[in-house]
Order: C-alpha cells, then structure tokens, then sequence
C-alpha cells in the first residue's frame, strides 16, 4: 500500500481526477456532457413542477435555494436536500433539480441547495452555508414527514459535513432520517498539494477540520444510523448521479425505499 503523502503531484492529480477514469468519451468531454445532462434534467424539472426558485436561507448572495414541490393533499411529505458536486469549485444549484421529477411523482419535496464555490468562498464557509441551509428547511417546511440529504461528489463531502454538525450551537436541531452520499471525498488532506485546493487554498488545519472522515465514525455511531455501501456496476463518477432523472434507475430505487415510497 502506498500512503498518499508518498504520492508526487502528478499521481495525486491523476487519481483526484475523475473525468480521467470516464471510459465513455474524453476528459473535456465526458465534463461537458455532465454539465448539458444536469442542466437539461434541472430545466425540464422546473417545467413541469411547482417551484420556489431563489429563496434565501441566509443574508449571501449565494445564500439561496430552490425547492421543487409534488402536487399532492398531504402536509406530511418526506423532503431531500441536494447538494451539487462540481470540486467545491464549479456547478450550481441551477443544474442541480433534475432529479426533482422521478422523487415528485412520488410526493417527495426536492431542496436544491447553492453555496459559494471557490474562489469566493473557502472551505469553512461552504460547510456553513449548508448547515445553516439545513436549519432553514426545517424551519421553511414544517409539515415534513422525514428530512433526508442527497449529495454528489463535493456535494456528498459537505452532506457528510451536515451529519457531523453540533447542533446545539444553531437555533434547532434537525431530525434526518436517511442520507445518500454519491461518490464523495471524505479526507481532504491528499488533494492540498494538487489542482484542486489552487482556487480554495486551504491549509492542513482547515482540511483536517473539514474531512469528515476524521468526523463521521464517532457521529454515526452516536445518532445509532445503519450504513451500507453501494456498488454500482457500469457507470462512472458522472453517469452514477445523471440517472437520478430515471425512476427505474438502481439508485433511484434505493432513495425511495429510504423513504418508504417504493
């Protein structure tokens, strides 16, 4: 085994790169092809559902989400957070509804969530946004059935942040009942000396602090969650949260038996 403080640069850039690993097309273009999937799957959402666009959870300009809401009678409806991928860095929440259509069709409401990517927001700004998000939520939709976080890659990272949270130093404490963490980063310390940390020029203190999985063990074990991880067989770093727009998708599957809606 190798230790990551071993690695040069070049290898480290190597295995933090996921569009390199994409056996479908091209680095450039398998990221391309990423960006037009989640757009078109957030546009065609937002056409056929209810929507609250730009609500703010704080004072930020990049303080704001976007909730997609099912027609339905019932006030107790379970509720997803999402929180986009993109290396803290790229992407926003307005490619980030287009796995609204397949979870409204079950009664689920879908909160999409935008932060400050870097360079105008760091590390421990984004962590913050996404809890103080989290606490918005539940105070904003008060006649949720269950509370449950969907993130991807950088997305994931942060969820994983949430999990980890010391509520008592907010105004409430939120009740999550499932998370569903997609191809995340869990320890940040490999990827200070790469590409990556150029725009957020974290230090090794800020990464450590920010790496749940200096983290979440001890938060799991504590909130007494079941963890189980999920292999999914012929999709790549992308293709694995694009299908999210389909119902009959494994892993859409497995979001709503989390839910109890299938």
């Amino acid at each position: 085994m190798i230790s990551w403080t071993a690695m040069k640069k070049d290898e480290l850039e190597r295995q933090y790169s996921p569009s390199r690993w994409s056996h479908r097309m091209a680095a450039d273009d398998v990221i391309k092809a990423h960006v037009k999937a989640l757009k078109e799957g957030t546009d065609h959402a937002r056409s056929l559902a209810q929507t609250l666009l730009n609500v703010p959870y704080g004072e930020g300009e990049g303080e704001k989400l976007d909730a997609y809401i099912p027609t339905t009678s019932s006030l107790d409806v379970p509720l997803v957070i999402y929180l986009h991928g993109g290396y803290w860095q790229f992407l926003s929440k307005e490619e980030s509804g287009f796995m609204a259509v397949p979870l409204m069709d079950k009664g689920v409401v879908v909160v999409a969530v935008g932060y400050d990517i870097a360079p105008r927001g760091n590390m421990d700004l984004m962590v913050s946004q996404v809890r103080r998000s989290v606490v918005s939520v539940v105070q904003q939709y008060s006649h949720i059935s269950g509370l449950y976080l969907c993130g991807h890659s950088a997305g994931a990272h942060l969820a994983a942040m949430v999990l980890s949270t010391d509520w008592s130093q907010y105004s409430i404490m939120p009740e999550i009942k499932g998370a569903f963490l997609v191809s995340g980063i869990y320890d940040l310390l490999p990827i200070l000396s790469t590409y990556v940390n150029e725009p957020l020029k974290m230090t090794e203190e800020v990464a450590i602090r920010n790496s749940p999985s200096k983290l979440i063990p001890q938060t799991l074990k504590a909130t007494g969650l079941n963890v189980t991880l999920e292999d999914v067989s012929n999709t790549d770093h992308f293709s694995i949260i694009e299908q999210l727009v389909d119902e009959d998708y494994h892993l859409t599957k497995l979001l709503l038996k989390m839910m109890g809606k299938r």
